[in-house]
């Protein structure tokens, strides 16, 4: 179990304990943090995220437990709370990968984290990490650069920076030079934490972008001192994201219809023929191989924000070659071969190696995918007893897709006709390039969506990300042991 004794108050209680003396002094004008942003999203308006003190006791549960794990209940806490099972699973994960005592100390756990998401700039969760590790007794020395690293974790830069950006190059080369390096060498389990821990932040720093998670307020860019009128707030509440009202969002339901009112309507006829007709013609081999060639090289036609953002020099210290990105696996004439996940999956690979190098890990992981995968509520926009299955796998598929990972089994074909140009153009920078994921991506696909199920699109975005990084590490892995 997680809990611990002081997990038995409500998270709100616990920070009141710490805050109320400032509470009960406001009026000697000491200046209290304003959040510069309002509520844990700038994407999802904040009346409609689940607000701290009025969950059920499941949750309730669940925020005491992450409380007393970490001290804290995170902007992204509050916004997957959408989705209280796979919020569960995912907490149970990163419990495990942080608290738990594993093959890689703390410091070197949080340090990973700190690389993994600066490669994507993801300054919120470095942030969260530059803390814990400073709370784990890391030496600060480390922040300074990754150059004042342990040569040990110096030598991971390679793999994480093909890991977050082109996972397909990753060979058992890589591996091999990783595991004999002298005394800077990796041991298996030792490396197996450290790949799960960057494909983990990389897939979570997609999450970020892609759900426009606000700072928190303790953090840089979380919070301002103008205006200085704030004595109508508890600190607890700021920390919690309950306060005011959200200018510049609209509510639910409030979105002028354009042409593309009927969207939801023409998307749901697309799947149920697709559901009816998937018996009636079966596709040969080879033009199933053709239609995954097809959708794999016009994915490449929706290129990411032609200006990068401008990088932020705290966050790119942390790791090296900065010019290295993302780049479709196929331009240049270069020739990446398909991974047929019929060679290599999770379910008959990944997994049992996984799970034999670092114990209950790759149970965990199965488990989340298949939470994120199969989660249904079995509504889509305005109507209820939809099967959405078809969708969820699209989406799941082509992910894959662009990572070069072909379902032998698969119409291809299904993509194009159920994700338009805006979807997908909102899914390539979510997954190949968060950082230059903006708000106007978020609002342009799915307008008369909910935003909870905008959020679970997020959610299979970041898991098949996860996933496709992990094939290509642990079929590595593999090749080397073989």
């Amino acid at each position: 179990m997680r809990l611990s004794p002081r997990a038995a108050l409500s998270p709100p209680e616990i920070i009141c304990s710490r805050c109320s003396q400032s509470c009960n002094n406001k009026e000697l004008g000491i200046r209290i943090p304003r959040p510069l942003g309002q509520g844990p999203s700038r994407f999802v308006p904040e009346e409609e995220i689940l607000q701290v003190g009025s969950e059920d006791a499941n949750m309730h549960s669940v925020f005491a437990e992450t409380f007393a794990d970490f001290g804290r209940l995170d902007n992204i806490t509050l916004v997957m709370v959408f989705h209280p099972q796979y919020l569960d699973s995912f907490l149970k994960t990163q419990h495990y990968l942080l608290q738990m005592d594993g093959p890689l100390s703390p410091c070197y756990q949080h340090y990973i984290g700190i690389m993994a998401a600066s490669r994507h700039q993801c300054s919120y969760l470095v942030n969260l990490h530059v803390n814990d590790f400073i709370h784990h007794g890391g030496d600060q020395k480390w922040l300074n650069g990754l150059e004042n690293a342990p040569q040990k974790l110096r030598n991971l830069g390679e793999l994480n920076k093909m890991l977050a950006h082109r996972p397909w190059l990753i060979t058992k080369e890589h591996i091999e030079k990783l595991l004999k390096a002298g005394e800077h060498s990796w041991s298996l389990a030792e490396l197996i934490h450290a790949i799960v821990l960057l494909a983990h932040y990389h897939s979570l720093a997609s999450f970020t972008f892609g759900c426009g998670i606000n700072p928190e307020i303790h953090s840089d860019g979380g919070h301002t001192f103008r205006p200085p009128s704030v004595s109508n707030y508890c600190i607890c509440d700021i920390a919690n994201g309950n306060h005011g009202s959200q200018e510049g969002h609209y509510p639910l339901g409030s979105v002028k219809l354009t042409d593309s009112s009927c969207e939801v309507e023409a998307l749901m006829v697309k799947m149920k023929q697709l559901q009816e007709g998937r018996d009636e013609e079966e596709a040969s081999q080879e033009e199933m191989t053709t239609r995954f060639e097809r959708e794999k090289t016009e994915s490449m036609v929706f290129a990411t924000e032609d200006e990068d953002p401008p990088p932020d020099i705290d966050v790119s210290r942390h790791f090296e070659d900065t010019s290295y990105g993302y780049k479709d696996f196929s331009r240049r004439g270069m020739h990446v071969p398909t991974f047929r996940v019929q060679d290599y999956s999770w379910e008959d690979h990944g997994y049992s190696l996984v799970n034999r190098l670092y114990p209950d890990v790759g149970q965990l992981l199965d488990e989340k995918f298949h939470i994120a995968f199969n989660l249904t509520y079995n509504t889509m926009a305005m109507h209820k007893d939809v099967d959405t299955s078809t969708l969820r796998r699209a989406v799941w598929n082509y992910v894959h897709c662009m990572f070069g990972i072909r379902y032998d089994d698969y119409d291809y074909g299904e993509i194009n006709q159920l994700l338009d140009r805006s979807f997908k153009v909102y899914i390539k920078n979510v997954v190949c390039s968060p950082e230059k994921t903006s708000k106007r991506m978020y609002d342009g696909f799915w307008r008369q969506f909910k935003h909870s199920e905008k959020v679970h699109v997020n959610l299979l975005l970041m898991e098949a990300r996860m996933q496709a990084e992990l094939l290509y590490a642990l079929r590595a892995i593999t090749r080397y042991m073989t």
